[in-house]
């Protein structure tokens, strides 16, 4: 994939293929590698760009609140010319970070997909983000190694297949702490269930049954505040569906991302 510099060079991200373009966005407990196979799958037709999130990878972090980061990645979509605006994919904590872009840069993306979502969280799941920034203050993110992964996938996922948790844990583990503190304080008290039903543009939302960080009615209740918006559920998947099984998920979203590959 070729590298890209974006956002006056403080966003990185990597492309390939050509036509038109769907930019990937991932998640904060899977970097942007989870996003390069369903990248490979859309290149013979699409140009994906896969995109570092700030403080992620080769992208600069970003000082402020989720809105704040949201406003980065909108500069360095916007510095990628397209024709036509793209469409944007967004898992967990790209999943946010979209659907702010949405709302608050209108006209700057044309679809949404979004994997592993929500307009708000429980408040089990805004003391689960509380834990998990406490925890890795006090210990480091080894900590909250294995909470982490068991939100990525389900025990039997995580069990037949070892070294792509292995890999996961490794990539988990290369995220800056501070970064990751200040997603899970973002992340704890995201709330966009007013904003969520201004939107006005075609929105999909895939969720796996078995997924843990975004359980499948956090997102079938936001789906249903966005006029006209879509929502699949994935048996057998968790909150990376695009990684843990790229071709079904590519399947699941075909139909939804095929007026942008009409020539």
């Amino acid at each position: 994939m070729q590298a890209l510099s974006l956002a006056a060079g403080r966003v990185a991200a990597r492309t390939a293929g050509a036509g038109p373009t769907i930019v990937l966005l991932h998640s904060l407990l899977a970097d942007a590698a989870s996003c390069v196979p369903l990248a490979h799958r859309l290149a013979p037709r699409m140009r994906p760009v896969v995109l570092d999130l700030p403080g992620f990878g080769g992208s600069a972090p970003v000082a402020g609140d989720l809105a704040a980061i949201a406003d980065r990645v909108a500069d360095a979509i916007a510095d990628l010319d397209c024709p036509h605006p793209p469409i944007l994919f967004g898992n967990g904590y790209g999943s946010f970070i979209a659907l702010l872009i949405a709302i608050n840069r209108p006209g700057l993306v044309s679809r949404l997909v979004l994997a592993g979502t929500g307009a708000a969280f429980s408040p089990p799941g805004r003391a689960a983000f509380a834990a998990m920034a406490n925890a890795a203050a006090a210990r480091g993110l080894a900590a909250v190694a294995d909470t982490a992964m068991t939100r990525l996938f389900a025990p039997d996922f995580q069990e037949a297949n070892p070294t792509l948790i292995a890999e996961r844990r490794t990539a988990f583990l290369a995220t800056d702490p501070a970064v990751f503190a200040q997603a899970c304080a973002a992340l704890e008290q995201l709330d966009l269930t007013t904003e969520a039903t201004t939107l006005r543009l075609p929105v999909l939302i895939v969720t796996g049954a078995q997924d843990a960080a975004t359980p499948p009615a956090m997102a079938s209740n936001l789906a249903a505040r966005i006029p006209g918006a879509q929502f699949t559920l994935l048996d057998a998947c968790a909150h990376v569906p695009q990684l843990q099984d790229p071709a079904r998920f590519l399947a699941a979203i075909e139909s939804f991302i095929a007026p942008a590959t009409v020539a």
